[in-house]
């Protein structure tokens, strides 16, 4: 019905343990190259129950069919998960963060895996666009990047903290886009530094940029901690209404510095053009917190993608949550949903 399939397995694991409810997932990624649950997604699936101490049938490499019943309690603690492969830590961070949101006591998750690739927010995007605007609504939710991890080998590793709620998640009202007051970036680069490519992508950034009436302030980081050669590029605008607006990508075998600067600059240009209060990505990644707020979040998109219709479809089938969209104004109605007893 929808697509998203590995994103909206991921987000129904973490709906399912927060709300205690059963969850039946079949026809599991049918259209892919390799279907069924990959290691990213069986170790999302795995690490929701190890919160809520649920039970689970189906959970393997290639299964097209789960069931899973969570726990009564979702207890928090300190978790450590190794995906293995370079399947992204940063979506497995992102499923955890709403059930750890309603667990008993404090969270701390060391998470192994690619933390920049394609097809996923990387690390930065999550720690400088989507963490912040989350902190508005309430939630205490800390990120930290302890190596870099690329395709194909992966090796990365981030660390999460998670307070729990003392009450029900904030709604959001960001409407209107007002004027940007700062463009900050971070360019990254692991056993590159010959090559110059932190600098290379920072100065085409800038050059690009410079062209549409803005300056940018872009940290280089050289790493060598990566047990591979890589690179990502992140950028967000800050805006005078308290909008942060991102755009990022990372570096893969044949693609030029200045090619990834152009894409990330061309992304973040194309948001900010439309008078979006977030960006392609933020859109679909705050409906899950919108959902379960305490009262009516509103934002606007900058444009409607399968991942926000496959995640206002999901808050409506999972919590019978109400959403309108008029034009590119989005407004949803949360349940106020708080810590079960």
């Amino acid at each position: 019905m929808h697509s998203g399939s590995g994103t909206l397995l991921r987000c129904a694991s973490a709906l399912a343990t927060v709300t205690r409810k059963p969850l039946h997932i079949f026809n599991i990624r049918a259209k892919r190259d390799k279907p069924g649950l990959r290691p990213q997604h069986l170790m999302a699936l795995r690490a929701c129950s190890a919160l809520s101490s649920g039970r689970m049938e189906g959970d393997q490499v290639g299964s097209q069919e789960i069931r899973y019943w969570p726990g009564k309690n979702i207890k928090g603690g300190n978790f450590q998960w190794d995906i293995g492969t370079a399947g992204s830590a940063t979506m497995l961070a992102f499923t955890l963060i709403s059930p750890a949101l309603y667990a008993e006591t404090a969270s701390r998750f060391t998470i192994t895996g690619g933390l920049f690739q394609d097809f996923a927010p990387t690390a930065f995007h999550m720690g400088e666009v989507l963490l912040p605007v989350l902190r508005r609504m309430g939630a205490d939710v800390g990120l930290e990047v302890i190596r870099p991890g690329y395709v194909p080998k992966g090796g990365g590793c981030l660390r999460m903290s998670v307070k729990p709620l003392p009450t029900a998640i904030k709604p959001l009202k960001i409407t209107e886009r007002g004027n940007v007051l700062e463009i900050r970036g971070i360019a990254l680069a692991s056993h590159l530094k010959k090559e110059k490519v932190s600098e290379r992508m920072a100065d085409r950034c800038r050059e690009i940029l410079m062209k549409r009436g803005y300056q940018a302030q872009i940290a280089l980081q050289y790493d060598s901690s990566a047990v591979q050669e890589g690179a990502a590029l992140a950028l967000w605008a800050k805006t005078d209404t308290g909008c942060i607006l991102g755009s990022d990508q990372a570096g893969k075998r044949g693609r030029r510095s200045e090619a990834i600067a152009e894409f990330v600059c061309r992304s973040l240009l194309e948001d900010l053009k439309s008078g979006a209060t977030t960006d392609r990505h933020l859109a679909d990644q705050l409906i899950l917190f919108a959902a379960l707020a305490q009262g009516t979040t509103e934002y606007s998109i900058p444009m409607l993608t399968e991942h926000v219709e496959s995640n206002l479809w999901l808050v409506q089938e999972m919590l019978s949550v109400d959403s309108q969209l008029d034009e590119n104004r989005l407004s949803i109605d949360g349940t106020g949903f708080r810590r079960l007893q």
